[in-house]
């Protein structure tokens, strides 16, 4: 490989949110990944650096095209210039949009297990949560149509937040089943904001599908919010876009992230951005390769050394979602456990709604040194958990 994954970054003392741990602990939660980034954003920030004034930044021509051609090359979906919006990130662009265009006590529909910040975005605005729940079937999700209407027919129903593809289940959803949610969305009076910052972490050989691609009637109810940020291990520099064709959608979407002051970019968030997106695709393909080789590895290990323990059908995302069932329904209690007992730290979930307390999810985006010390440490977590 041309590029280098398998060193381990020490990150302790540095101020990490996700290292901020004890010293015998080895976190592997959020979704932040224990790789440098490619060298050519690196090298963009650095750049950046050396002229020394850090003063207000614009957002340039450079910047839209970055973005409008890494969608059209990659994923065959011309996006207009006019159709981007820069942001500080994608949660500050979902919480924004959810003040925007609900009211307090209407309901936001999230199919679970979902992201968990997305509970935040609903509750913390005032509004319900109203959970459409995938439905588990032999080691996979799948949506469950049915459910997803009587919950989008619902008259106090206004929004439906889509992760695209699916944290934590690993989903890539098809063409026909976005059709699908966008044609119900849109029977209801229906907006769907469609989260896929995860959506170039798929497996080799498989591509996701924008939501807002799919059909006419996609575009013209979507706001989709994009970043490098995931993909390329960045996100503290917070830089992040919203897509929106519909021209009334827009505005409202672009008046909502003024009002909230989280439009305008850092001194690096747009080169860092331009960097990844016109340099960084080489890098992307072989950290692809890395990651779908830890999830093998994952699952083989859980398979030949965990019993009790499955991981879920998954081709997106570094994370990992284990099924606990036949060991605990309370996965915050064995997440727990594991962690005192052996300093791995990993995300219990139940904080994902759904059928979440029979899962665990973990973050195997980090070298393989690091990875089989975790699973060595999931596997003695388990085994001496008390039942």
């Amino acid at each position: 490989m041309k590029y280098d994954f398998d060193t381990v970054v020490n990150r302790r003392n540095t101020d990490s949110l996700k290292w901020n741990v004890a010293e015998n602990e080895l976190p592997m939660w959020v979704a932040d990944m224990d790789f440098k980034t490619a060298p050519e954003i690196t090298e963009a920030i650095k750049a950046k650096a050396d002229i020394g004034v850090y003063g207000y930044t614009e957002i340039s021509k450079d910047w839209y095209d970055a973005y409008t051609g890494w969608w059209e090359r990659r994923h065959n979906f011309r996006m207009e210039d006019d159709w981007l919006m820069f942001v500080t990130g994608v949660i500050p662009a979902i919480s924004s949009s959810v003040r925007k265009l609900t009211t307090p006590a209407e309901n936001v529909v999230i199919m679970t297990p979902v992201y968990n910040i997305f509970f935040n975005s609903i509750l913390n605005n005032g509004r319900n949560v109203l959970q459409s729940q995938l439905a588990y079937e032999n080691g996979r999700y799948v949506i469950d149509f049915e459910d997803l209407e009587v919950k989008l027919k619902n008259p106090q129903t206004t929004l439906l937040i889509l992760c695209n593809p699916q944290n934590p289940g690993g989903n890539v959803w098809r063409k026909e089943e976005l059709a699908r949610i966008g044609e119900l969305a849109y029977k209801y009076g229906v907006v769907v904001i469609s989260d896929e910052i995860h959506c170039e972490l798929t497996d080799p050989g498989i591509d996701y599908v924008p939501f807002a691609s799919v059909s006419e009637v996609c575009k013209n109810i979507s706001v989709t919010c994009i970043a490098p940020t995931k993909t390329f291990n960045m996100a503290g520099l917070q830089t992040a876009a919203i897509c929106v064709p519909d021209e009334r959608l827009r505005h409202k979407v672009w008046r909502a992230i003024n009002t909230d002051e989280v439009a305008e970019p850092n001194v690096f968030a747009v080169d860092a951005a331009i960097a990844a997106f016109t340099k960084g695709e080489e890098w992307l393909e072989q950290l692809r390769e890395y990651i779908y080789e830890n999830k093998q590895i994952t699952e083989k290990f859980i398979k030949d050394n965990i019993p009790g323990v499955s991981m879920v059908e998954s081709h997106a995302t570094y994370l990992c979602w284990l099924d606990v069932s036949d060991i605990t329904d309370n996965s915050t209690r064995l997440a727990a456990s594991i962690r005192k007992n052996t300093g791995l730290f990993l995300s219990a979930g139940e904080g994902f709604g759904g059928d979440g307390k029979h899962f665990l999810r973990l973050n195997v985006a980090c070298p393989k040194t690091t990875l089989m010390d975790g699973l060595e440490r999931l596997r003695n977590g388990i085994l001496s958990f008390d039942r």
